[in-house]
């Protein structure tokens, strides 16, 4: 087993405008119609980008690893989430999204069954996927 620890860090000062640094810093904000200045994508964008980033990602280490030869791979996702609770006007329900949908197309010369075979062991290796699967041991320190 070889466990390595990502790190980032993230600052907020006035608004809602979030300095993401990391290997690349960027930007996370709100729409302006959320108070936000609208400066990049916010939270939830950016966890649902994620997914499809790394089922990308995965998708290339596998094929590299197996010489296949896979031209493209399209990923659109879709999260449902009740926003009522995430703006504290119910306790009904939870703060998360209630369901993910990922829509994978591979362009590849490969059959059906030999596409869904790939999609099982991106989604068995991605540990974004994982993560969303099976809730991590998320732990809030202060510090």
């Amino acid at each position: 087993m070889a466990i390595s620890t990502v790190k980032l860090e993230a600052h907020v000062k006035e608004g809602f405008k979030t300095d993401i640094k990391c290997s690349h810093d960027f930007v996370i904000d709100q729409p302006k119609q959320g108070g936000g200045q609208d400066l990049g994508p916010n939270p939830l964008e950016i966890f649902l980008s994620s997914l499809p980033a790394c089922i990308c990602a995965i998708g290339k280490i596998i094929s590299n690893q197996k010489r296949l030869n896979v031209r493209a791979i399209n990923v659109k996702v879709e999260g449902d989430i009740d926003k009522d609770f995430l703006m504290g006007k119910t306790e009904e329900g939870r703060a998360g999204f209630t369901e993910i949908r990922s829509y994978i197309d591979i362009d590849a010369d490969m059959t059906k069954e030999e596409k869904e075979a790939f999609i099982k062991e991106i989604e068995k290796r991605c540990p974004i996927a994982d993560n969303m699967t099976y809730q991590s041991n998320l732990k809030a320190i202060l510090v």
